[in-house]
């Protein structure tokens, strides 16, 4: 066993990472308070404890989140899985993390979850899948800090992923998808500056962080397979995703950009 210490975030997190190796069945876990791992015939887990909420619950929760399709032992392009990663972190609650391969999903993985879908997280003792179930899930049951958002803002910024498909695929540059994308964009630019800096005003809540690793995909997938960027005439969504993407939370989350790129590859060639 070995045991690596890692000085505190701006979070004041404290964290212990310590890895243990036993034979079990395929699948990949990482245990964190944030992390845990499971890979063909063994298991790997990577335990790391915080100073979590007064609210949060004596034991890690367990999440079953996409694999990483280039790096061993890393989370994979799922947007919706670091979302809901990005509320656990937020809340400082600790959880174990069941890295799942998709493209070859072990037996124990499909008996909780027969569609094969990620996330799925263990809450109650009850399996739950769906990220909007998650999310509301854990704000229900662990308010602080509060993520809520207000109705009337929860669908801000909602076409942009969307829309950011639909030009990603397009093979032809006059088809309108590049400007249906940046009238989405011009749209939330004009929010943020009236509203800013994220969508419910000075402090994060959960449309950002259902929103953040959506338009992280789309820096770098654009970036990559079309040399497009959100363009500097929409200051305030850049300055939005500097926020986002800087966050601790999110580093700690996010996929790594071939993983990104590896996953909308399909999307594109089609």
């Amino acid at each position: 066993m070995s045991t690596a210490r890692i000085q505190p975030t701006a979070s004041a997190l404290s964290t212990t990472i310590k890895h243990h190796l036993r034979p079990l069945r395929n699948g990949v876990v990482f245990t964190t308070t944030p992390r845990h791992l499971t890979r063909h015939g063994t298991k790997r887990a990577l335990s790391v404890s915080m100073s979590a909420s007064a609210s949060a619950p004596p034991i890690p929760f367990e999440i079953c989140v996409k694999a990483s399709v280039t790096v061993p032992d890393k989370l994979g392009d799922c947007p919706f899985c670091q979302r809901v990663l990005l509320t656990l972190e937020e809340k400082q609650l600790p959880y174990d993390l069941n890295l799942v391969d998709l493209a070859n999903k072990p037996e124990w993985f499909l008996k909780i979850n027969a569609d094969g879908k990620v996330p799925v997280i263990k809450l109650d003792e009850k399996w739950v899948a769906d990220s909007d179930i998650i999310t509301q899930a854990l704000e229900d049951k662990y308010p602080e800090p509060p993520l809520g958002t207000p109705p009337e803002k929860a669908s801000i910024g909602s076409k942009i992923f969307s829309t950011f498909i639909g030009f990603l695929k397009s093979k032809d540059p006059n088809d309108g998808t590049e400007q249906a994308l940046l009238n989405e964009l011009s749209s939330f630019n004009d929010h943020l500056k009236d509203n800013g800096p994220f969508i419910n005003g000075k402090d994060v809540s959960a449309v950002d962080l259902s929103l953040g690793p959506k338009l992280y995909h789309l820096e770098i997938a654009l970036g990559h397979y079309k040399n497009w960027f959100i363009p500097d005439s929409l200051p305030y969504v850049q300055s939005y995703t500097k926020n986002i993407f800087s966050r601790d939370s999110f580093i700690k989350t996010r996929a790594l950009p071939e993983d990104v790129i590896a996953g909308w590859r399909p999307k594109v060639l089609a």
